[in-house]
């Protein structure tokens, strides 16, 4: 059975979440050893706190769990899009439209206004809703940018089971952080000194 984790600090940022937030949306939810999870977006506040951090909601911006589950959503799409890349195979057709979907319910400008007393303006809409359909929006963007530039070479699968998240892979490197790379480590010399004994 596997246990949620909330409380355990979350790792150092994968090789490039940084500047790719689809990344570091792909990795919110991290498989630990011992059945062990950690979920970042877990809570409505959890999931208000990470767009915060990134800058694509404000600290108050009210998010209720239907938001918070759209943003779960489409990190599941993500994350199935990122395995058939660095796996190299084909992508589900539904984790394609989700992230099409995500892309197209925003506007692309900002929309026409009327006050009764100052007249004409544009504005983006502000209810909470729209806060998280342009979060998800540009999301879902940057992974289609990261999926379509030569970055997508490098895309990969940490390499320390039970880890779960992607990073951009370089050089050699092929673990999302220290601790991954130890605990590989580890394991291998675990099995060689098993194997010669």
């Amino acid at each position: 059975m596997e246990e949620s984790v909330t409380e355990q600090p979350a790792p150092p940022p994968a090789q490039g979440e940084q500047e790719h937030p689809s990344l570091a949306l792909a990795n919110t939810a991290m498989a630990l050893p011992g059945g062990h999870t950690i979920d970042l977006l877990g809570t409505p506040a959890q999931a208000n706190h990470w767009l915060t951090e990134r800058g694509l909601a404000p600290v108050d911006a009210g998010m209720r769990e239907m938001c918070a589950a759209q943003l779960r959503s489409l990190r599941e799409q993500i994350r199935s899009l990122f395995a058939s890349r660095a796996e190299g195979l084909p992508a589900l057709p539904a984790a394609v439209s989700a992230i099409n979907d995500a892309m197209t319910r925003v506007p692309t400008a900002p929309l026409l206004r009327w006050d009764d007393e100052t007249g004409p303006y544009r504005t983006a809409p502000h209810p909470t809703t729209a806060i998280v359909d342009l979060a998800l929006a540009t999301l879902a963007a940057d992974a289609a940018d990261l999926l379509t530039s030569p970055d997508a070479e490098r895309l990969t699968a940490c390499g320390s089971p039970p880890c779960n998240r992607f990073l951009l892979r370089h050089g050699r490197r092929q673990w999302c952080s220290t601790r991954c790379g130890d605990r590989a480590r580890a394991a291998r010399a675990y099995a060689r000194r098993s194997k010669g004994g």
